[in-house]
C-alpha cells in the first residue's frame, strides 16, 4: 500500500521581501517629503546672496530694476531695515512693507501714511480688517477685473500666493474662486494694499506682462517710499524680534485642516497597504496515514448516503482509464471499441463486460459488491495477458 506523502511546512516569520513590499511606499513619501524640504532650501527666494525684493539686489529675487524705475520717474526710494530708521525719515509717505520677521509690529503701525503690504504675517497689526482665505492661490497671469486704477491701468499680472476676502469699504482685484489676489482699503491716516505674492516686483518677473506697470502704479502716489526690508545683520535670539511672534503665530491659518487631511490620508494609505493575512500554514502531520484509509472512508460516505449510482460512476471510469493504454487505445476512445478489445483480450462475453462497464447502476449493495469483484477481475485478466 502507498503512503500519502505528508505536506511540507512553511516558514511565516517576515522576509526581507516581505517588508520591503509591506513599507515601500511609506519609503517613497518619506523620500519625497526629504527632497522637497530640501528644494525648498536650495530654491527658495532668499537662497545664499540673494534678498527677496530688496531695492539693493540685482539678483533675479532682489527688486532693484523696481527701485531704478522709480527713481526714474521721480520717486524717492528709501531703503530701511528698522522701525526707528523708517520713524526717523518722518514726513507724509509710502510705507512698503516686504519683511517683518526682525521688526516690532506695534511700532510699525504707528507710523502714519500709507501702507503696501506683501508680507502675510503682518496683517494682524498693520491690516486688522484684511482675512486670509484658507486655500492658497496658484501664481500665474490673471486679469485684474476690478476698478482699481492701478490694477486696470495695468492689466494682467503674474499674481497669487494668497487670497483675501475685501474689507469693509475696500475693493479687490485679480479674483480667484474663493478671494482677491490684492485688496486695498482706507484707514485712519491713509491707505491700505495688501498683496498676495509680490514675485511680479522681482527682477525675474518684472518684464512680464503688467507686473511693472502695476508694480509703479502701487508705489508711485506722489509720495516718497519708505522700503523696509531684512536687515542684512539680523539681531541675536527671537526670530519675531520684540513682536514676540511664536512658532504658532507664523503657521498658516489652514495649517490644522492639513494636519488633519494629512492623518487621514496616512490612515488610509495604512488601511489600504497594511499587511493581509497570508496562505494557510500547513504542518507535517505526527502520523503516518495509509492510503486505502481514504478510498474507505470515501466508500462508507457513499454507503450511508446510499449513493450507489455515484459509487458505480466512480469505480467504472477508473477501471477504463486504466484498462484504455493496456488495450492499446486512445483516451477518446469509444466504448463499443473498449468492450471489443477486452473481449478479445480476455474471452469474456461482450454483453457482460458492456453491461459491467456501461450499464445501468446496481439497484442494491450486493449488485453493488458483484460490480465492484466482476470489474476487479476484468483488470487483473487483461494485465496478466
Amino acid at each position: 500500500m502507498t503512503e500519502a506523502q505528508a505536506p511540507e511546512s512553511r516558514p511565516v516569520s517576515p522576509t526581507a521581501r516581505s517588508m520591503w513590499r509591506g513599507s515601500r511606499l511609506f519609503v517613497l513619501l518619506g523620500l519625497l517629503m526629504v527632497a522637497l524640504a530640501t528644494a525648498v532650501v536650495l530654491l527658495g527666494p532668499e537662497d545664499g546672496n540673494e534678498r527677496y525684493l530688496d531695492p539693493a539686489d540685482t539678483s533675479l529675487q532682489g527688486s532693484k530694476a523696481l527701485a531704478e524705475l522709480l527713481r526714474a520717474r521721480g520717486v524717492q526710494v528709501d531703503r530701511v531695515d528698522s522701525v526707528e530708521a523708517a520713524r526717523a525719515l518722518g514726513g507724509d509717505r509710502l510705507l512698503f512693507v516686504t519683511d517683518t520677521v526682525y521688526v516690532d509690529e506695534h511700532e510699525l503701525a504707528e507710523l502714519p501714511g500709507d501702507r503696501l503690504l506683501v508680507d502675510r504675517w503682518s496683517l494682524s497689526e498693520l491690516a486688522p480688517q484684511v482675512r486670509e482665505v484658507p486655500e492658497p492661490v496658484r501664481e500665474r497671469s490673471r486679469a485684474p477685473e476690478c476698478s482699481l486704477p492701478a490694477a486696470t491701468a495695468a492689466g494682467s499680472a503674474y499674481i497669487g500666493g494668497v487670497a483675501f476676502r475685501i474689507p469693509p469699504g475696500g475693493s479687490g482685484c485679480y479674483p480667484s474662486r474663493l478671494g482677491w489676489a490684492l485688496v486695498s482699503y482706507p484707514h485712519g491716516t491713509g491707505t491700505t494694499t495688501v498683496v498676495g505674492s509680490a514675485t511680479f516686483m522681482t527682477n525675474m518677473r518684472l518684464p512680464e506682462d503688467g507686473n511693472a506697470a502695476l508694480a509703479i502704479n502701487l508705489l508711485d502716489t506722489g509720495k516718497p517710499v519708505t522700503w523696509l526690508v531684512r536687515p542684512e545683520n539680523p539681531p541675536p535670539g527671537d526670530l519675531a524680534g520684540s513682536g514676540g511672534r511664536s512658532f504658532y503665530d507664523l503657521l498658516p491659518p489652514n495649517i490644522g485642516w492639513s494636519l488633519v487631511m494629512a492623518c487621514v490620508a496616512v490612515a488610509l494609505v495604512a488601511f489600504w497597504r497594511g499587511r493581509r493575512l497570508g496562505p494557510v500554514v500547513v504542518e507535517r502531520l505526527p502520523v503516518v496515514v495509509r492510503a486505502a484509509e481514504t478510498v474507505e472512508g470515501r466508500g462508507r460516505l457513499y454507503r450511508a448516503r446510499k449513493a450507489r449510482a455515484r459509487s458505480a460512476d466512480a469505480l467504472r471510469a477508473g477501471a477504463i482509464d486504466r484498462l484504455t493504454p493496456r488495450l492499446g487505445l486512445g483516451p477518446g476512445a469509444h466504448g463499443q471499441e473498449v468492450v471489443a478489445a477486452i473481449a478479445a483480450r480476455t474471452g469474456e462475453d461482450p454483453q457482460r463486460v458492456g453491461a459491467a462497464l456501461y450499464g445501468p447502476p446496481p439497484e442494491d449493495d450486493e449488485g453493488m459488491v458483484a460490480l465492484a469483484g466482476y470489474v476487479d477481475q476484468i483488470e487483473r485478466k487483461v494485465s496478466e495477458l
